[in-house]
């Protein structure tokens, strides 16, 4: 993919130093350190490498990235690898899509409160799929998943919601066989709405029981336990939004179907359009109305605010597997259900087996081999060289 013509990183260089300066009252050390890795991200001041192709011999030298998980330049290598070491995890099953999201209200109080919003999040939704899928007046059976946070709109907006991909099915509780679900349907929107609402709101009540849940600002009247139980109450009288996608498509598209959503950054530099008289402009999608695609213009203070709302606390994982997939399972149950789901007249795979080739996350220009590090470059050495091309920088 050609390099696009405006980046997050130019708009930072160019009003990064002035935003900082108008915006001490609020900005933290974690904000610039983001910003800071963003503007160096691929350029000498990281250092370098010198590849070779393998086959031909061809040569070049690249900067090195910054490897930011907000970075918008560093996510499509990391998504890559992860990708490619969730080959072997799929199964020969169709899959399904669905996606928590929480009432706008709760917005600001997420953003006060992060790291126990989120997870809590992540457990609400998770639990509530566990649940149901178990209820055996509906699947019956115990699934596997992975869930992915992201926390804006397409105005970088702050808009947490879990993306959750699961097979469309799963293990009959005492593991003899795999139960597929219905082809047009997974499990009933309704009650994964109003059992996620209630998961969520419960363990809200019990972390502001514990005095984890923390309030400032315009929302300090909420630390008082009947002006929390008046603001949760209209919020509890609603169903939430619980969207799920048909079961679509097999492992094979999967995967390319995985790519849209696991790595993403607030924003990516292919949707920025201008940076002009203070101003940016970057392209959204009007969901309600069609999906239409639409222009936005922030002033540059702004569009980084609404940037910098999407950090996510250090050390924070924001993809994560439950049911057969989560982590102390995964070796137990993956080969398991392989074996059930393999047709009688062939014979069961080998889990044992090695696995898939890891393809190069970088060709050669000139004849498409590989290439290979040959060697490393310091900031201070790449100075004596002239800069590489920009077409050939990789990370």
């Amino acid at each position: 993919m050609s390099r696009p013509p405006l980046e997050v990183a130019d708009i930072v260089r160019c009003a990064g130093q002035a935003f900082l300066e108008r915006s001490r009252k609020w900005i933290s050390w974690h904000h610039q350190k983001v910003l800071l890795a963003i503007t160096r991200c691929r350029t000498a001041a990281l250092g370098g490498h010198r590849d070779q192709c393998s086959d031909c011999g061809h040569s070049a030298i690249s900067y090195n990235s910054c490897r930011n998980r907000h970075c918008p330049k560093c996510q499509d290598n990391a998504r890559q690898h992860w990708l490619q070491a969730r080959e072997r995890e799929l199964l020969p099953v169709s899959y399904v899509h669905v996606v928590f999201t929480l009432p706008r209200a709760f917005a600001p109080l997420a953003l006060q409160n992060k790291r126990l919003i989120y997870n809590l999040l992540f457990h609400a939704s998770a639990e509530t799929l566990l649940q149901i899928a178990r209820d055996p007046r509906h699947l019956g059976a115990e699934i596997g998943f992975f869930s992915v946070l992201h926390t804006w709109d397409q105005r970088l907006q702050h808009h947490p919601h879990v993306h959750c991909v699961l097979a469309a099915g799963g293990l009959a509780p005492d593991h003899s066989r795999w139960i597929s679900s219905r082809r047009s349907f997974f499990l009933p929107i309704k009650v994964l709405s109003r059992v996620f609402r209630g998961k969520f709101i419960a363990g809200l009540k019990t972390a502001f029981q514990s005095g984890a849940l923390q309030f400032h600002g315009h929302l300090l009247p909420l630390a008082e336990p009947l002006a929390l139980a008046s603001w949760l109450r209209p919020l509890f009288r609603h169903d939430w939004v619980v969207y799920s996608k048909r079961p679509f498509g097999g492992p094979e598209h999967v995967l390319r179907y995985l790519g849209a959503y696991t790595h993403r950054v607030a924003i990516s530099n292919h949707r920025l359009v201008a940076l002009a008289d203070g101003s940016v402009t970057f392209r959204w999608r009007d969901s309600a109305h069609g999906n239409k695609k639409r222009l936005m213009t922030l002033p540059v203070d702004e569009f980084l605010r609404r940037f910098l709302l999407h950090l996510l606390p250090r050390g924070f994982m924001r993809i994560r597997n439950f049911g057969f997939l989560a982590n102390r399972r995964r070796a137990e149950f993956l080969p398991l259900c392989s074996r059930l789901l393999q047709p009688s007249d062939q014979p069961a795979a080998d889990a044992t087996s090695s696995p898939l080739p890891i393809h190069s996350l970088w060709q050669c220009p000139i004849c498409g081999g590989t290439m290979h590090v040959v060697e490393r470059l310091s900031a201070a050495q790449l100075l004596l060289r002239s800069p590489p091309h920009l077409s050939r920088c990789a990370a």
